[in-house]
């Protein structure tokens, strides 16, 4: 009986995920955050049928008219609606946020992963390439790209990724490095998997946790890059726009129409602000020493 008692008071194993979930959900400024974060990509995606007005409708009699009852966020000097281009612009600033970081992602988790498993000459050759291109500006890099081979969205998502994977490279070469002399691996090459099976079936998957706490880190940072290349000249070009593109048309007439910075450098803030919570509650749910506890 009393055997059965002390069975009966072993509770059932929960996996790393499932934890960490429960340590994220305990996170108020991080579920605030994600919560945010939801609401803004649906409405973002909702905007074709959720927009007050046409993207491109001008009112050119009615200028740029403060807040009102029919345009709730003010409008342009066009005449155009505020909420419904910061509605478009946010579709375009999330997508570059999360396909250029996809692009660094993809990356830098490969050439991570390569160079921790492989060690010795190629590790060497691999990290110090990523030194070299540390060492580059890589702003004149991007402006390079852009008047080299022109401006296009596609082309900013390429080129705003090709300069944010080397801190990811790194985070990932340290994890794999690690990885690679646990006993899970040794099982793995002694039942002859290739070295390419074992990277990216046992290996990346078990270095995912720092990996996604750094992607959330990077959309911010991303978002930030766009909005102040567009802010130069050099990132979404008319008609599109972006956050950044309305923070500078903006910055412009700050004085004379102060609602055409302040709606859209607040909504940028609190994205950024979200994300960043999000972020940091990720890597605490994710710390292993926080399981322990």
């Amino acid at each position: 009986m009393s055997e059965t008692t002390n069975i009966n008071q072993f509770e059932a194993g929960t996996s790393l995920w499932a934890d960490a979930w429960v340590r994220l959900k305990r996170n108020k400024l991080a579920i605030t955050g994600l919560i945010i974060l939801l609401i803004t990509a649906v409405l973002c995606l909702l905007t074709p049928w959720i927009a007050p007005y046409g993207y491109e409708e001008q009112n050119l009699a009615l200028g740029a008219a403060p807040p009102s009852w029919q345009h709730w966020l003010g409008t342009d000097t066009l005449g155009r609606d505020m909420l419904t281009r910061i509605l478009y612009g946010g579709r375009v600033s999330l997508m570059v946020g999360l396909i250029a970081t996809g692009v660094a992602l993809v990356i830098g988790v490969t050439w991570g992963a390569i160079a921790g498993y492989s060690g010795g000459r190629v590790d060497t050759i691999m990290m110090r390439l990523v030194d070299i291109i540390y060492a580059l500006p890589f702003m004149i890099f991007i402006v390079l790209l852009m008047v080299v081979f022109g401006r296009s969205l596609f082309l900013l998502f390429l080129a705003i990724g090709a300069v944010e994977w080397l801190t990811m490279a790194r985070i990932v070469r340290g994890q794999v490095q690690n990885l690679k002399q646990l006993e899970f691996v040794e099982a793995a090459i002694s039942i002859g998997l290739s070295k390419w099976t074992i990277i990216w079936r046992h290996i990346i998957p078990n270095a995912l946790g720092p990996v996604i706490v750094y992607t959330t880190l990077t959309i911010p940072s991303v978002m930030l890059l766009e909005a102040f290349l567009s802010f130069l000249g050099l990132g979404i070009q008319p008609p599109q726009s972006s956050w950044g593109v309305l923070i500078s048309y903006g910055v412009e007439s700050m004085e004379e129409y102060p609602w055409l910075l302040i709606f859209p450098g607040l909504t940028l803030s609190i994205v950024l602000f979200s994300l960043n919570f999000l972020g940091d509650g990720l890597r605490d749910a994710l710390d292993v020493r926080a399981s322990k506890d």
